[in-house]
């Protein structure tokens, strides 16, 4: 590595096209001694964000390339992928801020590669959509052939759920949502993307999901096994194997359908379906497809919408799959709008269960912008609840297991419900001890809860910790008294008239 001198250091970076002759002078006068040593150059440099940490570390290293890529200078490293690298990069002359993707040096030797690299990018400068990044410019330098693309402030869904765990339902449907209207129109374009994965997916600031990458997995021959695993992404096997073990040609457009039908699997119960293995051979098994269990045995509380469209989107047999994106797009966002306003089921009102009397469902906006976390294990309590709450405003979560239903405030960034409804006469002593411990947890103790109770349940109510925001109510129980309860907690709208029932 060269030693570099206050002076040599100063004209490498002029030399590299990283600062101006002035520049540099400028910032000499400040460090304001003729003793002055690189570190004082540097810390002036930095300060005025005329060079980056990045760029030092490439210079004192005495790297030569990298720091240009035609018109945009690199600023930092954002990303690494397995056949790119991707800076952040700034146009020299007008500043605006965009993502070069540079192919990696491995790669560029690799003729199939690096067509492979250049045509997808060439395809990608075609699809100008809102849910996918769009590509600007295509360039084959020799040196390192690259990709001048939109930049996108935020994190991949992968960064996401390293830190969220789970998804709510609502965000899960709205970014699977994303991306199938992405699909769908790349579709239009003759275009499939062949490498849906949670790090293709990326989450701007505004919360919207754009997809990257388009093509990048798809490889040239499938005839063999042999063929398949040399090719170096992992999920270009996993598109191989459910092609070849369903006997459907290459590119089937289902298959991006089944890949988005896992990603929406991943976020919104927080684990993979397909058993992850490094071992090539194992990821061509079909029997990894065959034996992922169904997303209601991994997380029994979702909305039943939710449930079909995942396993309608992850049907092995292709044609039993959705057969274009746009369709369930249309699933997603309808399974969205229904989570979010809230429907009334008529059948609720038939049911014989002992919550609530048979009042009509009439629209109210008494728990507009209030989320209820209803825990009962019993599938007809849960769904005339969910449906009375709803009809008037509330949103909301329904869960049979107590402890999911808490762990669910501790791992999530924003508290998931203003109150807690825990339901004792089916969960008995376990729906007690989840009241308790929601009174004592430094996270929950003052969040609003009521305890549904049988009067029969006498050791229940002598062990319940009670406060002024916690609430007992006795069963059977009708809507009125629990809309009383929530709006006492809660607070009253002006327009909330609970007598209405």
């Amino acid at each position: 590595m060269q030693e570099f001198t206050p002076n040599t250091l100063s004209q490498r970076l002029v030399e590299l096209g990283l600062v101006e002759p002035i520049q540099v002078e400028q910032a000499w006068s400040e460090v304001g001694s003729s003793e002055g040593t690189c570190e004082d150059l540097i810390r002036v440099l930095l300060r005025k964000e005329l060079v980056t940490n990045f760029q030092i570390d490439r210079v004192l290293k005495n790297e030569r390339l990298g720091y240009f890529y035609g018109h945009y200078k690199v600023m930092y490293l954002i990303g690494v992928g397995t056949f790119a690298r991707v800076y952040r990069a700034v146009h020299r002359d007008s500043g605006r801020v965009v993502a070069v993707k540079v192919l990696r040096k491995r790669f560029r030797e690799e003729q199939v590669q690096l067509d492979q690299f250049l045509r997808e990018g060439r395809m990608g400068l075609k699809l100008k959509h809102p849910n996918i990044v769009q590509i600007y410019e295509v360039n084959n330098d020799p040196r390192a052939p690259y990709l001048v693309m939109e930049f996108v402030e935020g994190q991949t869904l992968r960064e996401m759920m390293k830190v969220r765990k789970i998804l709510e339902p609502p965000t899960a449907l709205k970014l699977t949502a994303d991306v199938a209207n992405a699909l769908a129109y790349a579709l239009t374009q003759g275009i499939t993307h062949r490498d849906l994965k949670l790090s293709n997916i990326l989450i701007g600031s505004s919360g919207r999901a754009k997809l990257v990458d388009f093509g990048l997995a798809s490889i040239s021959d499938t005839s063999s096994d042999a063929k398949v695993i040399d090719s170096p992404n992992a999920r270009a096997i996993d598109y191989a194997a459910l092609e070849r073990g369903t006997g459907v040609r290459k590119d089937d457009p289902r298959s991006d359908i089944y890949f988005l039908g896992c990603i929406l699997y991943n976020v919104i119960s927080g684990k993979a379906p397909l058993t992850e293995t490094r071992d090539r051979l194992q990821r061509l098994n079909i029997t990894r497809f065959r034996e992922i269990p169904p997303l209601g045995s991994v997380t029994p509380d979702l909305h039943p919408s939710i449930l079909a469209i995942c396993a309608k989107a992850m049907e092995l047999e292709a044609d039993k799959r959705y057969q274009t994106a746009d369709e369930m797009y249309h699933d997603l966002r309808n399974a969205l709008e229904r989570l979010e306003k809230g429907t009334a089921v008529s059948e609720a009102a038939s049911t014989n269960a002992t919550v609530g009397n048979d009042v009509p469902v009439v629209e109210s906006q008494e728990g507009r912008n209030k989320t209820v976390m209803v825990i009962e294990s019993k599938a007809d309590l849960q769904d005339l609840m969910r449906e009375k709450l709803k009809s008037r405003g509330y949103r909301v979560l329904v869960f049979s297991n107590p402890d999911r239903a808490i762990d669910r405030f501790a791992n999530d960034d924003v508290t998931p419900a203003h109150c807690v409804i825990f339901s004792a006469p089916e969960l008995g002593t376990q729906a007690l001890e989840a009241f308790n411990r929601f009174a004592t947890d430094e996270k929950t103790k003052d969040i609003p809860a009521i305890l549904l109770v049988d009067r029969k349940q006498q050791h229940i109510i002598r062990g319940a910790i009670m406060a002024p925001h916690r609430l007992m109510l006795a069963m059977p129980l009708k809507v009125r008294e629990l809309r009383i309860a929530l709006l006492k907690l809660l607070g009253t709208p002006a327009s909330a008239n609970p007598t209405a029932d």
